[in-house]
C-alpha cells in the first residue's frame, strides 16, 4: 500500500460570458454554492472591446467541476443560457494571486495602498500593504476606496471620533485607516469570515497596527454583524463604518443603529448607486439622517448622523434569522 499523501487537487476555471449587471448581481449570489465542500471563486470582469455591458465570469474549482455545479453556475447568468461554458485545467499554480498580480496601488485621498511588496510606497502619503488575493477589501474596489476617501475627508473637516467600528472589515484596512486618522481611539473591525479576521491580523502586523483592545490598538472578532459579546460590550460607537452589501446592509440596519451614539456618524457603502434610496429608507427608519453623499462610478458612499433620541439600547434585528451574511464581499 502506497502511504503517500494524495495530491492536491488541481485547478479548474470555467468560464462564461455574462452581462455587466449580472456580474453586479454575483456578488450576492455566491451563498448558492455553500452547500458545497469546496466552493469555486467567483470573479468578474469586463470582456473588453467597445460593448460596456459584455462582461465575463470565471469559476475557479479545486477539482474538475461537475456537471450539476457548472449548470449552477450558468444559472447565475441566464444570458448565457445558450452559450457553451469553456472549461479548462489550469497550470499548477496559485491562481488566485495570480489573477490579481495585475492590480495597480491606489491612491484616496492621503492614503496610497499598493497590493504587493515589491510597489514602491508613495512619498506625502499614508502607505498601507494589503496583498492581493488574500480577502475583499485591498483598496481596489471602488466601495472601499470611496471609503478612504470619506475618512479623509472627515478628517479634514474636523470631525473627531475616540471609539469605531469596521462592520465586515475584510481586510482591516478600514479599521487602519481610521486609527491612523484619530490615533487615539478606540478600534474594532469584524468579520463573519475567520478567516477574513486572520487575514485582518496578519494585515495589522504587517502595517505596524497594534493589534489588542486599548487606546490606538485594533480588536478583532469574528461576527455576524455587531452580534459578539465584545462589540455589544465596547458600545456605544461614534463612528460606525459599514461596506458591505445592500441586502445585508438592510438587514443590519437595527442592530448597527442601536450601537452608534446619539450624533454618531455611520459610513456605509458597498450598495449600487439604485439600492441607495432603500438603504437610506431602512437607516432614516432607525433614526439616521443621510448627511453626505459621494458616488464612484456607481457605487455611492453615504455618511449618516444618528438624530438625538432616547438613550441607546441593545442591539436589535428585523428578523431573528437575520445574519447579514455577505460571503465573499465583505467580507467588503
Amino acid at each position: 500500500m502506497n502511504d503517500a499523501a494524495a495530491p492536491p487537487a488541481q485547478s479548474w476555471k470555467v468560464t462564461l460570458p455574462c452581462t455587466r449587471a449580472e456580474a453586479e448581481a454575483l456578488d450576492g449570489e455566491i451563498a448558492t454554492f455553500a452547500a458545497m465542500d469546496s466552493p469555486p471563486v467567483l470573479m468578474t470582469s469586463e470582456a473588453g472591446g467597445d460593448d460596456e455591458n459584455a462582461w465575463r465570469l470565471d469559476a475557479y474549482f479545486e477539482g474538475k467541476p461537475e456537471p450539476a455545479a457548472i449548470e449552477l453556475l450558468r444559472s447565475l447568468v441566464p444570458s448565457a443560457a445558450d452559450m457553451q461554458p469553456q472549461v479548462e485545467l489550469l497550470p499548477d499554480e496559485d491562481w488566485v494571486t495570480l489573477s490579481q498580480q495585475g492590480l495597480e496601488p491606489v491612491t484616496a485621498g492621503r492614503f496610497h495602498v499598493r497590493n504587493r511588496p515589491a510597489d514602491p510606497e508613495e512619498a506625502g502619503h499614508v502607505n498601507f500593504l494589503i496583498e492581493a488575493g488574500r480577502a475583499f477589501g485591498t483598496g481596489q474596489h471602488e466601495t472601499t476606496a470611496g471609503c478612504l476617501f470619506m475618512l479623509d475627508r472627515m478628517r479634514r473637516i474636523g470631525m473627531r471620533f475616540g471609539n469605531v467600528a469596521d462592520i465586515g472589515t475584510g481586510t482591516g484596512l478600514l479599521a487602519f485607516a481610521a486609527l491612523h486618522l484619530w490615533p487615539r481611539a478606540y478600534a474594532t473591525a469584524s468579520d463573519i469570515d475567520p478567516v477574513a479576521v486572520e487575514i485582518s491580523g496578519h494585515n495589522a502586523i504587517a502595517n505596524g497596527v497594534v493589534i489588542g483592545t486599548g487606546i490606538g490598538q485594533v480588536a478583532l472578532y469574528a461576527a455576524a454583524g455587531v452580534d459578539h459579546p465584545a462589540i455589544e460590550q465596547r458600545a456605544p460607537y461614534d463612528l460606525v463604518i459599514a461596506n458591505i452589501l445592500a441586502g445585508p446592509l438592510i438587514e443590519l440596519a437595527p442592530s448597527l443603529c442601536a450601537v452608534i451614539e446619539e450624533g454618531g456618524t455611520l459610513i456605509l457603502a458597498g450598495l449600487l448607486r439604485e439600492q441607495a434610496d432603500a438603504v437610506l429608507a431602512a437607516y432614516r427608519a432607525q433614526g439616521m439622517r443621510l448627511a453626505e453623499r459621494a458616488d464612484r462610478g456607481d457605487w455611492p458612499t453615504l455618511r449618516l448622523r444618528k438624530r438625538p433620541r432616547i438613550g441607546w439600547k441593545r442591539p436589535r434585528r428585523i428578523d431573528r434569522n437575520a445574519r447579514g451574511e455577505a460571503p465573499g464581499f465583505g467580507t467588503l
